[in-house]
């Protein structure tokens, strides 16, 4: 398991290691957007954050992505409510993260379509996991759009969600990311 702590300092390194990199150009975003679904025969949820933000170094696809858990927006405020507290005990763990890098190397610098794994570790609810999660990187003009679909099961980091609701909230959550990721001045 990694820490909070520690996962953070990853974060806040790679943010500063952005300008230090003459050679190659990074990139960062601020307004990611995060959302998931869970469906079952009962209940859909969904919720979606537009608070993402992620910084990415060019040199050897080295990444960092997170977004404030508080952030994700419900259809039903009561959702919000026990999704927060009961669930994901956002005061205790108020960010989720990824951090890794890219399985192959990707040149930023040309226009195109590149499919990509991410491969690092998926932090939520306090549980680091290694994780290999499939994405699209989109080179436009120098702008970088990354687009990934993957799935989150509840109990690898450890959500518990009481037998008396298990039929309403999948035990396999659907996530999708997608953001602009704009060049490092």
């Amino acid at each position: 398991m990694i820490s909070l702590k520690k996962t953070g300092s990853i974060f806040i390194m790679l943010c500063g290691m952005a300008p230090l990199f003459l050679k190659a150009q990074n990139y960062a975003g601020k307004a990611l957007k995060i959302s998931f679904f869970s469906s079952t025969p009962i209940e859909d949820i969904k919720a979606a954050s537009n608070k993402g933000s992620g910084v990415l170094v060019a040199s050897g696809g080295k990444f960092a992505f997170q977004v404030p858990v508080k952030s994700f927006e419900f259809d039903k405020g009561l959702m919000q409510e026990h999704f927060n507290e009961n669930y994901m005990e956002s005061d205790k763990y108020p960010q989720a993260r990824f951090t890794g890098s890219f399985n192959k190397p990707v040149d930023l610098s040309k226009d195109g379509e590149y499919h990509v794994t991410a491969n690092g570790t998926l932090l939520i609810h306090g549980i680091g996991k290694q994780r290999s999660i499939p994405g699209t990187l989109t080179v436009k003009n120098g702008v970088v759009t990354l687009n990934a679909n993957f799935d989150v099961a509840c109990a690898d980091h450890q959500i518990k969600i009481p037998t008396l609701i298990i039929t309403k909230i999948a035990e396999v959550i659907q996530v999708h990311v997608n953001g602009t990721l704009s060049p490092v001045k």
